[in-house]
């Protein structure tokens, strides 16, 4: 409901408004109601205006990958500074040399540590080389003598059979002996009886006692032949007691040299391997006394300079600015405003340097912004207390500038959603955060998830 001239004039006078009355004089004709009126029908259309409600943040011009950023060079072992090959501000390509350091520690000052490391590497080598024929050798002797021990006792055991088959037969012709020395005493006998009684001769006796004598030789005979045989029995057992432990104390013996030419094999090979280790980190100091270029770039930082100057193991030496780089900014949010950022979601940057006018509640009427995309946000807090917000060139929008500069000041504004003038007014009078904002990834889930409920 409008209010008429009367009643507008009414309600001034009753409040007694004397500045309006100086500037105006008494309102008495429609001119001035029509003109208020516009004001309010201009302030109630201001209020109706969309705005864009955002969030401010400072930051700092950064790269999208790592490898990217400015790369500090340390000192990979203690030195001493011999000779710089560059300065600040000189371009590098990768693998260029950059300064030379020499050695400070006793144990690597030796000019000729790799080769007589190398030395030592072969010297036990070919030690363990003839450990490993040895022992090879060893083997095969271990091996004859294992066969020469089954032959040997192969034979031995047949000559005690022989001797036991020996032994039977003179026990058998030592009883026939004695059966014929029986017959020949017998006959004897008989024979002098006969001679006594006068009816045989004496030749005749005397050949009877001569064939008792010759049965009684034959008998000793084969009484001695049978101890004999008996005694090579015994010396054949003894002898194959005595070889086969012969043979064992030799194939022990050689068992033993063999295993101790292999103990030598498996510590040579240790020791080969722990020369070899050393060698190969010899080697490898060699080329820490060289600093190079990891990558194409620009020395912006030289941090020890003088010649002589002694550096410890991790020192910084040089810095190197990449030639080829991604350029994103990095900003930081409080924890309150963490909530309403997503990835993907548009920024505007004012980068330092370059001029722009900047419009808060209408970023895109803004003037020397540029556009940018979230592509990351930190899931850990900052230096600071608050959160890194990692932010990408929009390439939809005109491209960031070509000279920016890492580490370069920017502020960066996040937008979020579009409410009406009196709505913000109200929303910081009353002190309420901004609204919570869905980004693109997070409209598109509910969008798929609603059309898979239908």
């Amino acid at each position: 409901m409008w209010l008429t001239n009367n009643e507008i004039q009414h309600s001034l006078e009753k409040r007694g408004l004397k500045a309006y009355e100086k500037s105006f004089g008494k309102p008495t004709d429609t001119k001035l109601v029509k003109q208020f009126g516009v004001v309010l029908l201009l302030l109630f259309l201001f209020l109706l205006l969309p705005w864009t409600q955002n969030i401010k943040s400072g930051g700092k011009v950064t790269t999208l990958r790592p490898e990217q950023r400015p790369q500090e060079l340390n000192a990979l072992i203690a030195g001493r500074i011999e000779k710089w090959y560059v300065k600040e501000g000189d371009v590098v390509k990768a693998g260029d040399t950059i300064l030379r350091i020499s050695e400070i520690k006793s144990e690597y000052l030796d000019p000729a540590l790799i080769d007589r490391t190398e030395e030592q590497i072969q010297s036990k080598i070919d030690a363990n080389n003839l450990y490993d024929n040895k022992a090879e050798a060893l083997m095969h002797q271990i091996a004859a003598l294992e066969q020469a021990r089954a032959l040997k006792i192969e034979q031995l055991k047949n000559k005690v059979k022989q001797a036991q088959l020996y032994i039977v037969s003179d026990s058998m012709a030592m009883q026939a002996a004695g059966n014929q020395l029986n017959i020949a005493k017998e006959q004897f006998k008989r024979q002098k009886e006969l001679y006594d009684a006068g009816l045989k001769s004496l030749t005749e006796l005397e050949q009877r006692n001569q064939a008792l004598q010759d049965a009684n030789a034959r008998k000793t005979i084969a009484e001695n032949k049978y101890y004999n045989t008996k005694n090579d029995l015994l010396n054949a057992m003894i002898e194959l007691q005595s070889t086969n432990r012969d043979y064992e104390e030799k194939i022990a013996k050689a068992e033993a040299e063999r295993f101790q030419s292999l103990s030598q094999v498996s510590s040579g090979y240790a020791e080969v391997a722990k020369l070899e280790n050393q060698y190969s980190n010899y080697k490898i100091r060699n080329g820490f006394y060289l600093i190079t270029a990891p990558q194409d770039g620009q020395i912006t930082k030289t941090v020890k300079a003088g010649i002589g100057e002694s550096v410890k193991e991790g020192d910084l030496l040089v810095q190197i600015t990449p030639k080829n780089i991604d350029i994103a900014v990095e900003i930081y949010v409080s924890p309150n405003d963490l909530p309403l950022i997503h990835k993907g979601e548009k920024v505007r940057l004012q980068f330092d340097g370059f001029p722009a006018i900047v419009f808060t509640g209408w970023p895109n009427a803004s003037y020397g912004t540029f556009g940018g995309i979230i592509t990351a946000v930190d899931n850990n807090i900052s230096v600071g207390g608050k959160f890194r917000i990692l932010v990408a060139e929009d390439k939809a929008e005109k491209p960031w500038p070509k000279n920016l500069r890492l580490g370069g000041g920017v502020e960066g504004m996040a937008l979020l959603k579009d409410v009406p003038i009196w709505y913000e007014l109200w929303r910081n009078i009353n002190g309420f955060p901004a609204d919570y904002y869905s980004g693109k990834e997070e409209s598109k889930a509910k969008t798929k998830k609603s059309d898979e409920e239908k």
